[in-house]
């Protein structure tokens, strides 16, 4: 294998010409440079990652911590991981995956210089890798919206507002009674951010609206999903509107609802906050409001790079939450 000196040799320069050819840090002559570049395409010298990443402080590597925690639907959150991944592509980066959830391996790979940015998922209210994360000498992006973002460059769909969105529909269309089934219990002890931020959505609208409105959090599974509405029952027998944020849980649910005789939509109108996939692929296309979690993985990845650049300052993105009605909302009977 053809080493940096080799090159030299063969083109009657030193290596740290060489070397300055590949990371662009002097100016070198056209002539010499060329004769550089054919010796380099001649030997098939392939200089190592590493050495390229010290003469150019910078490896094209981006970290993404997207933690396997109990209650996370891996299936969603790998939804974030592509679009990361290939927006990443586009920029030449590749992506480092950390599913752990606590701060080490943030300093590890940031300590290594493994990285020069990192993507940080699963935000908590009080996350106590976020001031990890910020003290860095790399940027760092949150997807999830800590409860002081300040200083901080964050992007999430706006939870918040798709609780909101989701009882305004019920609501104009002549639901009074109506409920939330939510994240896991796991998650809501936690303080994830876009379960806390949903449920307050939830609660505020239904609350402003005048609304009657009950919340249950619910296992990520088919016994939880029927555990969940049975008690959503119990509490609230006339209950017309039903939102449901849980993709796992969610066909326990509608199947639930059926084996207790509530049709969807004539005697329960049903809205999800999901993937738009996740909506469609149920027997009843669902009324839902899209988590959009590859435009989020695609910001995320733009963020990092502006601020890698030294082009952005810090900063909170929030997507709009956007409601499309399909077959499992109507007015009440």
């Amino acid at each position: 294998m053809a080493t940096i000196d080799d090159v030299a040799r063969a083109s009657g320069v030193s290596a740290s010409t060489v070397s300055y050819v590949l990371s662009g840090k002097r100016p070198i002559s056209a002539p010499t440079r060329l004769r550089v570049e054919r010796s380099i395409r001649k030997l098939g010298y392939r200089p190592h990652a590493g050495a390229r990443a010290l003469a150019s402080s910078q490896t094209n590597v981006l970290a993404l911590m997207a933690p396997l925690r109990a209650g996370v639907n891996v299936s969603v959150i790998m939804q974030f991981v592509a679009g990361v991944v290939t927006t990443a592509r586009k920029f030449d980066f590749d992506v480092l995956l950390l599913t752990q959830d606590d701060a080490t391996g943030l300093e590890r790979v940031s300590d290594g210089s493994m990285v020069d940015a990192l993507i940080m998922m699963d935000i908590e209210a009080d996350d106590p890798r976020v001031p990890v994360l910020a003290g860095l000498r790399q940027p760092g992006v949150l997807i999830g919206l800590p409860r002081d973002s300040v200083g901080l460059s964050c992007v999430d769909l706006d939870f918040d507002a798709a609780g909101r969105t989701a009882v305004r529909h019920l609501a104009q269309l002549g639901h009074r009674q109506v409920a939330l089934v939510g994240s896991p219990r796991a998650v809501i002890e936690r303080h994830t951010s876009y379960a806390d931020r949903m449920l307050r959505g939830f609660t505020e609208q239904t609350a402003e609206l005048g609304l009657e409105g009950v919340y249950e959090p619910c296992e990520s599974s088919h016994a939880g999903a029927v555990a969940a509405v049975d008690r959503v029952l119990a509490r609230m027998p006339g209950v017309t509107g039903l939102v449901v944020h849980n993709e796992v849980a969610l066909p326990g649910v509608i199947a639930t609802l059926r084996e207790r005789g509530r049709s969807i939509p004539e005697d329960v109108s049903v809205v999800a906050v999901c993937p738009q996939d996740i909506a469609l692929g149920q027997p009843l296309p669902l009324t839902s409001v899209d988590i959009p979690a590859d435009a989020i993985g695609r910001v995320a990845v733009e963020m990092a790079m502006a601020r890698v650049a030294g082009e952005q300052p810090t900063e909170t993105r929030l997507l709009a939450a956007v409601l499309t009605e399909r077959l499992s909302t109507a007015p009440p009977r």
